[in-house]
């Protein structure tokens, strides 16, 4: 498989082909994940979570990001290679610049940052410097304090249009790509079908351009209760390639998500 790039993306926006995305965070599982078919490998800072073993991203440093994007490029096949920018290290557009500067010269292919049109001018002097950027709406776990825990957004009229809003003033600003995560999959089709650029989807509805999902969650690792958005797809494999191999299928032929793994 050739390299995915950001033209890969873009043509799979116009063809209206379906994209796969899914965490990883070591050389192992990248492996894995992109020779699986898998486009688009997000370093996540949700490894705070399924590998350090917090309640949450916030603790998770750029040190963190440096080291785990490092191994995810030493491993990685053919994927894009997409890096979150973790808990205010994006504070001010001077710190984005040196930060992303840091995680593109470890080898990522985009970054990703939280937030909404106040990122606009960020967003544009990293695009002019030749930086890729999604930017990340809705639930965005970093302001898991402000939301008072992790809750649906855009359920209202006043709070989805805000969300569209955000999501045209960031195009115009030179976003990259959007991701959306636990919105109503009406307010996810309405700014997938407005916007010109990618858009992937977690808990936000089938007809977002992709889907994402934390690999561990697909894997059921642990086992146990999992976000409405997650589907379990050990379940039905063989083993992890397998179910790797299934997650992709399904994202592609767009019977995942489901109804079940949808908000409304």
């Amino acid at each position: 498989m050739s390299k995915v790039t950001l033209n890969t993306l873009n043509a799979y926006k116009n063809s209206g082909e379906k994209f796969a995305v899914l965490t990883a965070y070591d050389s192992t599982f990248a492996n894995v994940v992109s020779s699986s078919g898998v486009e688009v490998i997000l370093v996540g800072d949700s490894m705070g979570m399924v590998l350090q073993g917090n309640d949450s991203t916030l603790p998770v440093s750029m040190q963190d990001m440096l080291y785990h994007t490092q191994c995810v490029v030493a491993g990685n096949n053919s994927a894009l290679v997409m890096v979150d920018l973790p808990f205010m290290s994006y504070a001010t557009t001077e710190q984005s610049m040196i930060n992303c500067a840091a995680l593109m010269q470890r080898g990522a292919n985009m970054v990703k940052m939280e937030g909404g049109a106040w990122l606009c001018e960020t967003v544009s002097l990293l695009i002019e410097r030749g930086i890729p950027v999604c930017v990340h709406l809705g639930l965005t776990p970093q302001a898991v304090n402000k939301f008072g825990g992790y809750k649906v957004q855009g359920r209202d009229q006043l709070s989805g249009e805000q969300l569209y809003q955000d999501a045209l003033a960031l195009e115009k600003a030179g976003a990259s790509v959007l991701l959306l995560e636990c919105v109503p999959s009406k307010v996810a089709q309405r700014i997938t079908q407005a916007v010109n650029i990618p858009v992937i989807g977690i808990g936000a509805g089938p007809d977002t351009d992709a889907q994402v999902l934390v690999l561990q969650d697909m894997l059921n690792i642990p086992a146990g209760k999992k976000a409405r958005f997650v589907k379990n797809y050990m379940a039905d494999a063989a083993d992890i390639p397998g179910a790797i191999n299934a997650y992709v299928e399904e994202v592609k032929n767009g019977t995942f998500p489901a109804v079940e793994h949808c908000f409304e």
